[in-house]
């Protein structure tokens, strides 16, 4: 896979000063940022792609763990402290891993690596295809076919390229099951594939001639996640 792309945020210089050793003497992490504040972090966000996050909790104006709950699609995010008290309330918002500060560099490698194993897990599943069971027989759907999925009572409908599935799933587990890196929930009973979206007009997404509707309450995210660093605006 390419370098794993960070960005280190930390109020204390020297930390950032250690963790940009660190990433330095790893041969697939590149440093694609370091910042004091996460305001400042939001906006190397928005701007780039960053792949695993480095990210104190104590820090001025809003802690790491507040910023991270703003965060509507997270990179993986590696929290580092010098305080333990903090762990199990980080390890609830799906951090990878929690760094008790001084870092030694072996406790660093270990997870940096774990950081690795899931994002070529996460690359794996991009080129993948998986199987449901529709009218009494398997049928196989590339990941980069589908255009969206659709609750409809106690079934779900995928909708591909070339056809529609019915399925005895529920929605809550194809929204579990398709990764979050390439799909978006944008309504209670619609998942959509980013890539797959034509255009968007008010609450109303176009997805291949398909119009799909915005919750209003989702729809902060779902744009946030949608645009991303993907739009060219003057």
């Amino acid at each position: 896979m390419m370098n794993i792309r960070c960005l280190i945020v930390d109020d204390e210089p020297l930390a950032r000063k250690g963790l940009k050793e660190y990433i330095g003497d790893v041969d697939f992490l590149e440093l694609a940022g370091e910042c004091d504040s996460a305001p400042k972090a939001a906006a190397i966000l928005q701007s780039q792609q960053i792949d695993l996050m480095f990210l104190d909790i104590q820090m001025p104006r809003m802690t790491g763990l507040a910023f991270l709950r703003t965060l509507p699609a997270p990179p993986l995010v590696v929290l580092t402290t010098a305080h333990p008290d903090y762990a199990l309330e980080g390890f609830e918002l799906d951090v990878l891993d929690y760094l008790l500060k001084p870092v030694p560099f072996e406790r660093f490698l270990k997870a940096v690596l774990k950081a690795k194993a899931q994002l070529n897990l996460r690359q794996k599943g991009q080129a993948d295809w998986f199987f449901i069971k529709c009218d009494n027989k398997l049928e196989k759907i590339a990941f980069s076919d589908v255009l969206y999925a659709e609750a409809l009572q106690n079934y779900v409908a995928i909708h591909t390229t070339s056809r529609k599935f019915i399925t005895y799933l529920t929605f809550k587990g194809v929204e579990d099951y398709l990764p979050g890196e390439r799909f978006v929930k944008v309504h209670k009973s619609f998942i959509v594939a980013v890539e797959k979206i034509d255009s968007i007009e008010g609450n109303e997404l176009l997805v291949n001639g398909h119009h799909i509707p915005v919750s209003r309450n989702l729809k902060d995210e779902v744009m946030q996640k949608i645009l991303n660093n993907r739009y060219l605006k003057r």
